[in-house]
């Protein structure tokens, strides 16, 4: 009877244990709606749940994912391994600069050691980043549709193809470089330069710079340096660009100390009230192509809207692979849902990008570029103001 006794107490105790084990399981499982499996379960379950989740989860549309990852297999730019498939791989790079998740969160997530996240994020990361030269494509000469399909535009900026500005992205960077990466408004961040078409797609894009430097100083020194394989301008061909910059040859910028910004022209300061607002405000208007490709791009990554704990070469990085695949979906699929959120929409140009004033003046010294700059600027402008008083078209 003892023994009987001693073996049902020895049972229960098993029971209770397996029980205890099964409550912990449970309670363990982080709150989301996909909960982490052995192995691949997380990515298959994704994989071949709801467009809506796999979207949300990897920033883009199922068949824009399974086309990059038959790129990325074919030209051998990464491979399967015993454990992780390329499709697992580039999920786990996506899911982390597409919520900034740290590697604990993504170890959990899909099930992989600490070591084998990273090498995989990093695999990723060059993989995607050597994709640049093919989809960082310089412009067609030839007039934007953009410009070419609005009045309001043409043929005042037929000769304009792209927008040039600078992008703050925060950055974490060690003591002694702290001074000059404090930008303006006291932020530590990385100064990129970017140049863009006016259908959201990136030309150009070089971060690293300090956020301290000025975006004029940027652009200089990629002018200066011919390693850095700025797209050549043509002769009679200009991108638009802010006050932060001098309005020069190849580069239109703004009248200064005129009503320049959306917000200026509102209510009943509606209407333009001289050539050289009408001007600023459509260079505005044009111009706000940049601003909108900034912010699908920091909307579908957010780990550019943080300082992410990496090496700043990661960092730096980690943008060039974040334009590389905004190009990419640009390309693959019209209707991406990011894109359209923006369609039509002004977005503001952020505090902490805001630049200094660049002196605007042409002197009998300037250079024959400088003064057949303003010559245009002011060519086009008196044009635009001619057809605005006379035709009262949409201004």
């Amino acid at each position: 009877m003892d023994d009987l006794d001693l073996e049902l107490d020895e049972m229960e105790l098993i029971a209770a244990a397996a029980g205890y084990c099964y409550y912990n399981s449970i309670t363990r499982q982080p709150s989301r709606s996909l909960s982490p499996r052995r192995g691949c379960g997380f990515m298959t379950q994704v994989l071949n749940g709801h467009d809506d989740v796999f979207r949300e989860m990897f920033r883009m549309d199922k068949h824009i994912f399974h086309k990059l990852c038959a790129i990325l297999r074919q030209r051998g730019m990464l491979r399967d391994t015993a454990g992780v498939l390329i499709e697992e791989q580039l999920g786990i790079f996506l899911n982390i600069i597409g919520h900034n998740e740290r590697n604990r969160v993504i170890q959990e997530r899909f099930q992989h050691s600490g070591e084998t996240i990273s090498r995989h994020f990093n695999n990723v990361l060059k993989a995607v980043k050597s994709l640049s030269r093919e989809f960082l494509q310089q412009p067609h000469v030839s007039t934007p549709p953009e410009i070419l399909e609005n009045r309001r535009f043409y043929p005042y900026f037929q000769d304009c193809i792209g927008v040039i500005d600078g992008m703050h992205i925060p950055a974490h960077v060690p003591a002694k470089d702290q001074s000059r990466f404090r930008n303006r408004k006291g932020v530590f961040s990385q100064n990129v330069l970017a140049a863009c078409t006016f259908d959201l797609k990136f030309i150009f894009i070089y971060p690293g710079w300090e956020g301290s430097a000025a975006d004029s100083r940027v652009l200089r020194a990629v002018l200066d340096d011919p390693d850095q394989n700025f797209p050549q301008i043509q002769q009679g061909k200009y991108y638009l660009v802010d006050t932060g910059y001098s309005n020069t040859e190849g580069f239109i910028a703004p009248y200064q100390g005129v009503r320049y910004h959306h917000h200026e022209f509102k209510g009943a300061n509606q209407l333009p009230r001289s050539a050289k607002e009408l001007f600023n405000h459509r260079h505005s208007c044009l111009r706000n192509a940049i601003q909108r490709s900034f912010h699908v791009l920091k909307t579908r990554f957010p780990i550019l809207k943080v300082a992410p704990q990496y090496a700043f070469h990661i960092q730096r990085d980690i943008v060039i692979a974040a334009c590389v695949l905004h190009n990419y979906i640009r390309g693959e699929e019209g209707d991406d849902w990011l894109f359209l959120s923006v369609e039509g929409m002004k977005v503001e140009e952020e505090a902490d990008g805001v630049e200094q004033v660049q002196p605007e003046m042409v002197l009998v010294s300037s250079s024959i570029q400088d003064q057949i700059a303003f010559s245009i600027r002011d060519s086009m402008a008196s044009v635009m103001w001619d057809d605005f008083i006379n035709k009262w078209d949409d201004w």
